[in-house]
């Protein structure tokens, strides 16, 4: 079974699901002046609003992809704000039959924009009903069984699918031909990280200098998710001992006992490289190996833990599996196996 961690941008604490309660509708931009990073993505698609509000169209559906907790639903909320459109959420596990699909569609509006999480979840039978839907704006029913059965046509209001996935190659080929716009959202800069912090912090009603932003943002992978976490970690610890303004020390402190080093790995980040290394002299080996080593899911290393350690550099995928690089040998303190020289962590 999966160990819960802090910088697991798929997972969620009690104590986060409280407060996004509380906060979520202010943690959440609502606008694209507010939501900070992905600078082309917010170009294009205010292009595409602005053209489809000229013509009173709905906007073409979208699908947005790349790794978790870098705001694609977060983006979703923003993109019917900015239209003045109603937001409807699902899943893609969640549409189980075709008439699930069916009672969801039916009872959109005009203009209306659909969430859909994970959309390469969807079941092939939901798929196959929703090409029509998407396409022309209809829903095929199929009215009784055996040789009496007949087919009618619903007919649908204008509404735009935004389809939300960390596994664009997962979607079958149809359905991703027919989404007009397909955008990969990418890591945030280190600056773009701070700005989100500061930003969260001043919501939370928490005070901390710009050094102190700047040590949770280079130990938050890059992810605005795992930012918002660790700062309400660092909140907590600043309440406990009674710090008025959290200053680096104090979210050094905080990080620590959360045992979250300077790049943003936790122990089961370095568990994982220290395995290649221990026992596979650095790689490289396969990820069905490797999985079983960590007791992971293949889908969680590939989508949780890779994505940042390839990032940063520390690890490689190869022909023949994965590899640590000299920087994780550095970054861990050991001496690689070859006279490949040790580089510096950046």
């Amino acid at each position: 079974m999966a160990i819960e961690r802090i910088v697991n941008p798929d997972t969620t604490d009690p104590a986060e699901s409280a407060d996004e309660q509380v906060l979520g509708e202010t943690l959440r931009p609502r606008t694209f002046d507010s939501y900070i990073g992905q600078k082309l993505l917010k170009q294009n698609l205010g292009l595409a609003i602005d053209a489809a509000k000229v013509r009173a169209e709905p906007v073409d559906h979208i699908l947005l992809y790349g790794p978790p907790g870098l705001g694609k639903t977060t983006m979703a909320g923003v993109i019917a704000h900015e239209l003045g459109s109603n937001l409807r959420i699902t899943s893609g596990p969640a549409i189980e039959r075709a008439g699930d699909l069916a009672s969801l569609l039916t009872n959109l509006a005009d203009g209306d924009v659909l969430f859909v999480d994970e959309i390469h979840r969807l079941p092939k039978t939901v798929e196959e009903v929703l090409y029509p839907a998407m396409e022309d704006f209809g829903l095929d029913v199929m009215l009784g069984k055996g040789p009496s059965a007949k087919s009618i046509r619903l007919d649908l209001p204008k509404f735009t699918i935004i389809g939300a996935t960390t596994r664009a190659g997962a979607l079958s080929a149809p359905l991703r031909d027919r989404f007009g716009h397909v955008h990969r959202l990418e890591f945030y800069s280190p600056d773009e990280m701070i700005q989100i912090i500061e930003r969260a912090a001043g919501i939370l009603d928490t005070k901390l200098d710009r050094e102190a932003a700047s040590e949770i943002a280079t130990r938050s992978r890059l992810t605005p998710r795992i930012a918002n976490r660790l700062l309400k970690r660092v909140r907590d610890y600043a309440q406990v001992h009674q710090v008025d303004t959290i200053t680096r020390k104090d979210a050094r402190a905080a990080l620590h006992l959360l045992e979250i080093d300077e790049v943003g790995l936790d122990n089961s980040d370095r568990r994982l490289l220290s395995a290649i290394i221990e026992h596979y002299n650095g790689g490289p080996v396969g990820l069905t190996t490797l999985a079983a080593i960590c007791s992971e899911e293949t889908t969680t290393i590939e989508d949780v833990y890779e994505p940042y350690l390839m990032q940063i550099g520390l690890l490689e995928r190869t022909s023949r599996g994965r590899k640590v690089t000299p920087k994780a040998y550095a970054h861990l303190g050991l001496t690689p196996p070859t006279s490949t020289a040790q580089l510096p962590l950046q």
